[in-house]
């Protein structure tokens, strides 16, 4: 059954506008773990991670709210969107002044778009959102998250390594490393640690690494040549478990993460 409609999509769009506020400190063992988490140094109190604001301000729904798929129900603060598929795909984040570890902060989220677009894989609906998190009446971050929902589709294979490896920087994680970011994150969505659920339920050949962690492993390598000043991502295929991920380095300040296919799973860009 077709699930989009002219009336769901208007729906879906009076959500535009919709903001909720958190307050929370920011304390140092929740990134530290975090940090450990990506494999960053746990000194926190010496050099924050990569992308270290997203240990704070975590989705804390109860048992009774928490979908089949490990995410919170549909509805609430983001709209109540049917298509049973929902991802992290991209971000773009400005880093305005450093984190302030061990004081109050507070969390602005608000829905900024939502767009319908039909693509070879069916419908999809954008979800835009922005954030802003301040501290003492500064803005430290500010963040447009994109996430995409999208139907079933069919099972997806694994991919097959390439004659020729890529080059890079191979990262290999393993399963205790999803765990382990999905621990530090509060991330229940069960693509990332019930195996039976990722390939019986949805189709993925084997688990799927967390588009934020490899992110994070992005920007890490984007940040060994000095501090930026901002960092966006976009996710443009699945990297799975038990395959080698290669981290590269282009030109312009752009990184990426390659399957060992040879096809490109995440670009990324900063600016310093």
């Amino acid at each position: 059954m077709n699930a989009i409609s002219e009336a769901g999509i208007t729906e879906w769009q009076s959500a535009i506008g919709r903001a909720e506020n958190i307050q929370q400190i920011l304390e140092l063992e929740s990134l530290r773990r975090y940090a450990l988490a990506i494999g960053a140094d746990p000194d926190v109190e010496r050099v924050l991670p990569p992308l270290a604001h997203w240990a704070f301000f975590l989705p804390a729904s109860t048992d009774g709210d928490i979908g089949e798929d490990g995410h919170p129900r549909r509805g609430g603060f983001l709209p109540a969107i049917p298509l049973p598929r929902r991802m992290f795909a991209a971000a773009s984040i400005a880093f305005k002044a450093p984190l302030e570890l061990g004081a109050p902060a507070s969390l602005t989220s608000s829905v900024a778009q939502v767009t319908h677009k039909s693509g070879r894989s069916g419908d999809l609906i954008f979800v835009e959102v922005d954030r802003l998190l301040e501290q003492a009446g500064v803005v430290r971050v500010s963040e447009r998250q994109s996430y995409v929902y999208r139907g079933e589709g069919g099972p997806v294979p694994m991919p097959e390594a390439a004659a020729n490896e890529p080059e890079g920087e191979r990262w290999h994680p393993a399963e205790v490393n999803l765990f382990r970011f999905s621990a530090a994150t509060f991330n229940g969505h069960r693509i990332h640690y019930d195996r039976a659920y990722a390939t019986g339920v949805e189709g993925y050949p084997s688990l799927v690494i967390h588009g934020p962690l490899t992110a994070a492993k992005l920007a890490g390598l984007a940040m060994r040549t000095g501090p930026i000043k901002s960092f966006s991502f976009r996710a443009q295929a699945p990297l799975f478990l038990g395959q080698s991920i290669f981290l590269q380095t282009g030109e312009a300040d752009e990184v990426c993460a390659v399957r060992c296919d040879g096809t490109t799973g995440m670009t990324a860009k900063v600016t310093r």
